[in-house]
């Protein structure tokens, strides 16, 4: 069976997860929120290796959601230093472990100096292939639907594109992961269960797992626990 140009199958080639939980970890600490994100970043190192070891083709991670802006300012800057930093400290591990790192989402309102180490991330792991790490930084599904909407918009009224030919696959490949395979699996750690707006385009089929785990305390045993449920589950994409 296929959707949108892929062949379909049990195997997990695409993992996607929510990383949620860090502030309510600092809290129950009674630390700063700050030290929940360092955490968070700690383990988001850890599972990217982990499933890096166990054969995963693709990991998205959910590391900062359009709607984050809206936190308060000192959070938010914390949060940019922290991925500046994190970019720059992990470039080693990802070439060490054969891992292409892509962001995805809205970069306009990232500094001049974060959107040059995203880049030089990117750039530094282009030639890696065991792995493709996508990390969605100020990213929102429903932001990215309606900018590809518009981009196929405007194709049309230049006379570029026939509207009558727009279909899945035309659409997909406008979308953040173009030609990848859909999540196969998601995870959000950290006890919501909602999907806030991530991948909206490309969870349609997609087996969905919530965890209360807070996302410092997701390791490799918590991420078991999640692929045996995965295991167990029958894929049948509407058919039955």
């Amino acid at each position: 069976m296929t959707l949108a140009g892929y062949v379909l199958s049990d195997a997990l080639r695409h993992l996607a997860i929510i990383m949620d939980g860090n502030g309510r970890w600092a809290a129950r600490r009674g630390r700063p929120r700050s030290e929940g994100h360092r955490a968070g970043v700690d383990a988001a190192r850890n599972i990217v290796e982990d499933c890096a070891r166990r054969g995963i083709s693709v990991l998205t991670l959910f590391g900062l959601s359009s709607e984050n802006w809206r936190r308060p300012q000192d959070e938010v800057s914390e949060l940019m230093k922290l991925l500046t930093d994190s970019l720059r400290r992990h470039m080693g591990l990802l070439n060490e472990n054969g891992i292409r790192l892509h962001c995805i989402g809205n970069r306009s309102r990232f500094s001049g100096g974060v959107r040059a180490a995203l880049e030089k991330a990117e750039e530094g792991t282009r030639g890696n292939d065991r792995m493709q790490l996508i990390v969605a930084l100020s990213y929102g599904g429903q932001q990215e639907i309606v900018r590809v909407a518009q981009a196929l918009a405007r194709d049309a009224a230049r006379g570029a594109l026939d509207p009558d030919e727009i279909d899945l696959a035309t659409f997909t490949l406008r979308t953040g992961l173009a030609d990848l395979p859909p999540p196969d699996f998601m995870i959000r750690s950290g006890g919501e269960r909602r999907i806030s707006n991530f991948l909206l385009w490309h969870l349609a089929y997609t087996e969905l797992y919530f965890t209360d785990v807070l996302w410092p305390d997701f390791g490799s045993a918590e991420l078991q626990a999640a692929l045996d449920d995965y295991a167990a589950r029958q894929r049948r994409f509407g058919t039955a």
